[in-house]
């Protein structure tokens, strides 16, 4: 392919520019622009737990709520205990996909911003495989590693893409639940739909409108983006066990307005009597992600990390063993190979079962240091405003020189002084209930996670000081089983921004 006479200027490829944009090269001295997806945790078995559709009498049977598990495939900066994937900014234009398919390159223009369309799931991982070819021969440095490494580009899974479409860490876990992420200004300020209030029956170019909170532009509606895996009804708890044809997610520019949503997803199939199945409707979005068993150091951490899961915790006897490690030990007694198949069969549902129980139960923790960081900020609040009241009573309300509205400054005094009483034994009540119920490693172990979802929100980033201090208040009653509800007031007051 023919290099073009000069690099594409940066309204063909990042019409809204941003300055966490990830860019890429591409063939034709073009440039596809991604965005991280960040997910809390960084340990290589370690996976944040969501909750993906929309619960619907009438299309349960495609969209029905489900818990679902999503992991990071790049290690963020030392010291940030998180991992993320990268997903394409746009939608891939017409640009971008004949610089990866066409013998000629093409001359950018602001019409080749449209959306590539009416391309098949087959010409879809072709131009990807192309795509992936080149860099790793013209620009292997640009490429992100993880442990060594590199990583490669491909369609998303329904999982990466409904996390990103819904705004990942970057909303609150309501508005993570709502049939669209956050908007504002209004849902024609985000996404193309059908009508003639929106795209008017015709596809748009890439990047016209607002992002969603991740910074991920037509996300919904203008095109429809296909899946990397086979599409599967869905039962009351889990996916039917058919696989069928190809999964498209999203929506397009002739969707309804009531019926843009992020859980709407169809069925493509890859094949029709003429052929491989084409929509002038349907485009394609590109994640970039790593392998997951990277290096033989990785297959170790992995290895080591898999004997501990649903293992027994620590009781603090030092003769209780477990009741998973007491059915190892017998098995390992045993010497009829029937019965130590069974042995392990009941040790590994044991295990499942303790590993379900045990990621509950971090959710909760984590619930639980969210409200006392919530109710620390509650605290401050309060605390101040009490101490407004109070200077105002004290110099307008002396002795033998009382202003006229002294009663009811002395009221709304004690009313506030009653309500933050109460406030402060609420905050004492929850981090006595909770340090009694887990304790400090378990605590500990969840702070780092919850400190990784307010540092990715940019809407929760102001609660990190007082995550930090309540920590800090949690962490004293642990080591003195000491409650101390006036100074845990005044640490909370004494919060800065």
């Amino acid at each position: 392919m023919q290099a073009s006479a000069a690099a594409w200027e940066e309204k063909h490829f990042n019409p809204m520019p941003d300055t966490d944009d990830v860019v890429l090269p591409m063939p034709c001295e073009g440039s596809m622009v991604f965005r991280k997806v960040l997910i809390p945790l960084a340990g290589p078995l370690d996976d944040y737990p969501i909750n993906i559709g929309q619960d619907s009498a009438e299309w349960g049977y495609v969209e029905q709520t489900r818990p679902a598990f999503i992991a990071g495939s790049f290690t963020s900066a030392k010291g940030e205990k998180s991992r993320y994937y990268l997903m394409a900014k746009y939608e891939m234009t017409q640009l971008q996909y004949r610089a990866l398919t066409d013998e000629t390159c093409p001359t950018p223009s602001n019409k080749l911003r449209l959306p590539e369309v009416s391309l098949s799931w087959l010409d879809a991982l072709q131009a990807t495989d192309k795509y992936n070819r080149w860099l790793r021969a013209n620009a292997a440095a640009k490429l992100p590693k993880e442990d060594g490494a590199q990583g490669f580009l491909r369609l998303p899974t329904e999982i990466e893409w409904e996390y990103a479409a819904r705004g990942g860490l970057q909303v609150g876990t309501a508005e993570f639940r709502d049939a669209r992420y956050p908007m504002p200004e209004g849902l024609n300020a985000y996404e193309w739909f059908a009508g003639a209030q929106s795209s008017n029956g015709k596809l748009q170019l890439s990047g016209l409108l607002k992002a969603n909170p991740l910074g991920l532009h037509d996300m919904l509606g203008n095109a429809s983006e296909m899946m990397f895996e086979p599409f599967h009804l869905n039962k009351l708890d889990r996916q039917h066990g058919q696989a069928g044809g190809y999964v498209v997610r999203g929506g397009n520019y002739l969707t309804a307005e009531g019926e843009l949503r992020t859980a709407l997803r169809e069925e493509e199939p890859y094949y029709n009597a003429e052929g491989p199945v084409t929509s002038k409707t349907t485009g394609m979005r590109l994640v970039l992600v790593s392998p997951t068993m990277t290096s033989r150091e990785r297959v170790s951490s992995i290895e080591s990390s898999w004997k501990k899961l649903g293992g027994d915790e620590p009781t603090g006897h030092a003769k209780d063993k477990g009741t998973v490690k007491a059915l190892e030990d017998l098995a390992a007694k045993v010497d009829d190979q029937g019965l130590k198949d069974q042995l392990k069969t009941v040790e590994n549902q044991l295990r499942a079962s303790n590993q379900q129980q045990q990621e509950a139960r971090d959710q909760a923790i984590r619930a639980s240091l969210n409200l006392g960081a919530f109710l620390c900020t509650k605290m401050l609040d309060d605390g101040q405003y009490l101490d407004f009241l109070q200077k105002n009573y004290a110099s307008n309300c002396k002795a033998g020189e009382e202003d006229p509205t002294c009663g009811m400054r002395k009221t709304k005094l004690d009313e506030q002084s009653t309500r933050l009483h109460k406030l402060s034994r609420y905050y004492a009540s929850s981090l006595v209930e909770s340090g009694s119920l887990y304790g400090k490693p378990l605590l500990e172990a969840q702070v780092p996670v919850l400190e990784g979802t307010l540092k990715a929100n940019k809407n929760l980033k102001e609660l990190m000081p007082y995550l930090r201090t309540h920590w800090a208040n949690q962490a004293e009653f642990l080591k003195t089983q000491k409650i101390d509800t006036a100074a845990w007031l005044n640490s909370c007051k004494a919060v800065t921004l």
